[in-house]
């Protein structure tokens, strides 16, 4: 059998008595324990100050009289003030982890009866963190007559151990997704794992988010629920500030972000605060975060960093304590190579990265949302639409079919089923109005993959280089390229263009063919890449 430590407090009050046979009649804590007929205590450490060692004498003479075969070791644990936490907390886990623990051959427990509610605390923190590797043992006296020995029950901090308290954290952690997810049942494996992190970071994290990803992703959606969930979480009590940085130019944007005092500029007619500290004590999501200068993103770097700026025209400092999220739909690894992002913000900012995914790429997810979005316009109109099933069923189809491009991810869908919502007065949205929105939605991205096919070839080709291709050759390489843009690897691109002749058993092996295709014009595929293999990983988790 395995030996058992006991680690505890002497009481100074409740372990005193009279040194007379009354003693016997009197429930006394430290003694009571190894009087339990159901625990034998084979080791007892028992902590005590300077001034009380002849009441630890005693208490261990006692002891060895009611369980002989207890060792008791009392140790000198002298604190300047028994009711300072840290010094209480640093002396504790300088024992704990000098102690020789041998889990393997002992059992340990750590009395939380007697010592200051300081000292009691800091065990039980002490114990829940594994630096003492046991369970917390709690006694006290019986009730009716007297007892010496008193009763005794031990808690296992271990709570996986616990069924209904799993249950309960596991219900919380589920409720909490939901709300990242805006209620929404997402089906997508990949991006429910990255919620179930981000739901982790969030309750436990006060570092800075980064959130990566196309426009219409969600990130700006994204970011107000992780806001609502820490404050539900009693994480921040301030507001949630919200800015769009591409809307931030010029001299503008230091006195947008930073404040500014009277006078400092033409036009500062009054002092401004700035959106830093209106932040404060909240949260600040700097969208688009990308497209500061390199000014403005030194002065973010300081004052997340210290806590602390300058606004402009002033020579004080200024306070402001924030959480910072940051949005992009840029490539930071990208901008930091190329000159146009500091690479020490990046560093502080890429500690909890989360790249989302666009709406093509979660096709498995556009059903529930759209269910989320007729919802969503009931609520904003007070006018509840629905589809009829042939309808929602020719949608459907549709919108999870590589025909649909989703240029605009999130927005595109939320738009969409705006206007049939709103095309259908009765309140009842039919074929004939599905028709016409897909019609409506392959017009809208045709005409945005015109103009971006252009830009497209001039990224990856020189100019002399696209002259020498035939007109109706650039078209369909620009549409080429867009489709490698937006898939996470050669085979998955190739699958997309092909798809037909993969169903017709035409092709056999999807890559080579896309392969050979660039070739063509001398492209391979790391000279277009995708957004999605450029950008970091989901979840990058080095230290800033």
């Amino acid at each position: 059998m395995k030996r058992t430590t006991v680690i505890g407090f002497l009481g100074s009050t409740l372990d005193a008595s009279k040194r007379d046979a009354s003693r016997w009649s009197k429930w006394r804590p430290t003694v009571g324990l190894c009087m339990q007929p159901d625990l034998r205590v084979d080791r007892l450490i028992l902590f005590h100050g300077r001034q009380h060692e002849g009441l630890a004498r005693f208490i261990a003479d006692d002891i060895a009289s009611v369980s002989p075969e207890t060792s008791v070791e009392p140790r000198v644990m002298n604190f300047d003030d028994a009711w300072d936490f840290e010094e209480v907390y640093t002396e504790l886990l300088d024992f704990a982890q000098g102690f020789a623990f041998d889990p393997e051959a002992e059992d340990y427990l750590v009395h939380i009866t007697t010592g200051t509610h300081v000292a009691q605390i800091c065990m039980f923190l002490l114990t829940e963190a594994r630096f003492i590797p046991g369970k917390l043992l709690q006694t006290q006296p019986k009730r009716g007559a007297p007892d010496p020995s008193g009763v005794w029950t031990a808690i296992d901090l271990d709570l996986s151990r616990y069924d209904t308290i799993a249950q309960r954290f596991a219900e919380g952690s589920r409720a909490s997704t939901s709300l990242l997810k805006g209620g929404i049942e997402t089906r997508n494996a990949a991006f429910n794992t990255m919620i179930d992190e981000i739901e982790q970071v969030a309750t436990r994290s006060s570092a800075p988010l980064l959130l990566m990803g196309p426009t219409g992703a969600g990130k700006s959606a994204l970011a107000r629920r992780i806001y609502e969930l820490k404050v539900e979480r009693h994480r921040l009590s301030g507001p949630f500030v919200e800015v769009n940085c591409a809307t931030l130019k010029g001299d503008n944007a230091m006195a947008a972000l930073f404040g500014h005092t009277k006078g400092a500029f033409t036009g500062a007619v009054a002092e401004r605060a700035g959106l830093l500290r209106s932040a404060d004590n909240g949260m600040l999501f700097l969208d688009e975060i990308g497209e500061l200068g390199l000014d403005e993103q030194a002065m973010i770097l300081r004052a997340v960093e210290d806590k602390r700026f300058l606004p402009v025209g002033s020579d004080k400092e200024v306070a402001s304590d924030f959480q910072l999220i940051a949005g992009t739909n840029r490539d930071l690894v990208v901008e930091v190579g190329e000159g146009r992002f500091r690479e020490d913000l990046f560093a502080r900012l890429n500690l909890w990265t989360f790249a989302l995914p666009g709406l093509a790429e979660r096709r498995e997810d556009i059903e529930p949302n759209l269910d989320y979005e007729l919802e969503r316009f009931a609520k904003a109109e007070d006018l509840r639409v629905t589809f009829n099933a042939e309808a929602r069923r020719t949608y459907l189809t549709f919108a999870t079919s590589n025909a649909a491009a989703w240029n605009g991810n999130f927005r595109d869908l939320s738009a969409s089923i705006t206007r049939m919502a709103t095309l259908s007065p009765d309140g009842r949205i039919d074929a004939a109005t599905v028709t016409a929105e897909i019609t409506r939605l392959g017009r809208l991205w045709h005409g945005e993959n015109n103009r971006a096919g252009g830009s497209a070839l001039a990224e990856v080709l020189p100019e002399n280089a696209i002259a020498r291709i035939d007109p109706f050759d650039r078209e369909q390489l620009a549409h080429v390229i867009a489709v490698c843009r937006r898939s996470a690897s050669l085979s998955a691109a190739g699958r997309e263009l092909f798809a037909v002749s993969r169903g017709e058993r035409k092709s056999t092996n999807d890559a080579d063919r896309l392969r050979k295709y660039l070739a063509r014009f001398g492209l391979r595929w790391d000279d277009i890449g995708s957004w999605a293999v450029r950008r970091p990983s989901a979840c990058s988790c080095r230290a800033g």
